[in-house]
């Protein structure tokens, strides 16, 4: 290692300076991590509610291909996105719609603005002239944050969670949002169903072909068929494979993992830090010195004195 003067530091001699500071150094990690873990000890805790859904397209009554009596084509086998009324399905879970219904339907707002109000961030927040009346944006915010949905890599369901410091504010958002989604995909076949139906009723009015009109009465008998199974099938987008339900213990964050990660990190950078220190500080204590050093083989060799070849004057000493 090449100090600012062009000296050489040895790995040893670096290592030898580390090994004198392994007081301050583990003092240090000490308190490091006492500071952290107590932080995370003391660090608000949730809980998650969780429920397993899987497409109704493949689980039950396929309504969309009642509504679409030719399939389009397939998507490709490495493509995994939901597609037809499940993907509406995920999409309004996370819409500003939702965000609205809870924001008017439940206490969420109330919440957000309790937490913000609380000690040690609330007094700092009406220090610096901060926002603290909660309003939809922040329920929208929170379901960015705290609610996850995640496909299985073994079957055809999906897991939606939702992270909550209240156990029973947790079951009451995940039953509601899928309630919100479910009624969502329902509402818009309903209203498709419902406007081919006019539109087909409208023409056959006014058709005086027979063959059109047996092959409207066709188009027609298949719209009315989907509406009465959007109107009395129990799920129309995302079937409830497992019931949302809520854990008894918070576990978010998880303690044990991240009092691990500290235990590994926290060492590591102290030693980094003292080893930048010691190599920006020059050569204001190289090389060292003191009753029990020893010098190194490689800085003994370095500081050796090569001897000085002079060349002697022809019959000084006889050579020639």
């Amino acid at each position: 290692m090449r100090q600012s003067n062009g000296i050489r530091m040895t790995l040893d001699e670096l290592l030898r300076r580390l090994w004198r500071r392994r007081g301050g150094i583990l003092l240090s990690c000490t308190l490091l991590y006492a500071l952290a873990a107590t932080l995370v000890w003391n660090w608000p805790r949730s809980f998650v509610a969780t429920a397993i859904v899987a497409p109704s397209e493949t689980t039950g009554i396929a309504t969309s291909s009642l509504l679409t009596p030719s399939p389009f084509l397939q998507p490709s086998l490495l493509d995994q996105r939901p597609g037809g009324n499940f993907a509406v399905y995920l999409a309004a879970l996370r819409a500003p719609e939702a965000a609205a219904a809870l924001a008017r339907e439940t206490s969420l707002l109330a919440q957000i603005e309790e937490r913000r109000a609380a000690w040690p961030f609330g007094p700092a927040r009406r220090l610096l002239g901060l926002r603290m009346k909660a309003d939809v944006d922040d329920a929208l915010t929170f379901l960015e944050r705290s609610f996850a949905s995640t496909p299985s890599l073994t079957s055809v369901t999906w897991t939606l969670e939702l992270v909550h410091r209240d156990r029973a504010s947790a079951l009451d958002l995940l039953q509601r949002l899928h309630g919100l989604a479910e009624a969502r995909v329902r509402e818009t076949l309903a209203e498709l169903a419902g406007r081919r139906i006019l539109a087909l009723e409208a023409r056959l009015r006014v058709e005086p072909d027979i063959f059109l009109r047996n092959s409207m009465f066709e188009l027609l008998a298949q719209q009315q068929r989907a509406a009465l199974v959007v109107a009395a099938d129990e799920a129309a987008a995302a079937r409830l494979v497992s019931l949302p339900t809520v854990e008894i213990r918070p576990s978010v964050p998880n303690r044990p993992l991240l009092l691990l990660l500290l235990a590994l990190v926290i060492p590591g950078a102290v030693i980094l830090a003292v080893t930048c220190r010691i190599l920006l500080r020059g050569t204001q204590e190289w090389p060292p010195s003191g009753p029990g050093w020893t010098p190194s083989p490689t800085l003994a060799r370095r500081k050796r004195a090569e001897p000085v070849l002079t060349r002697t004057p022809a019959g000084g000493d006889g050579a020639c």
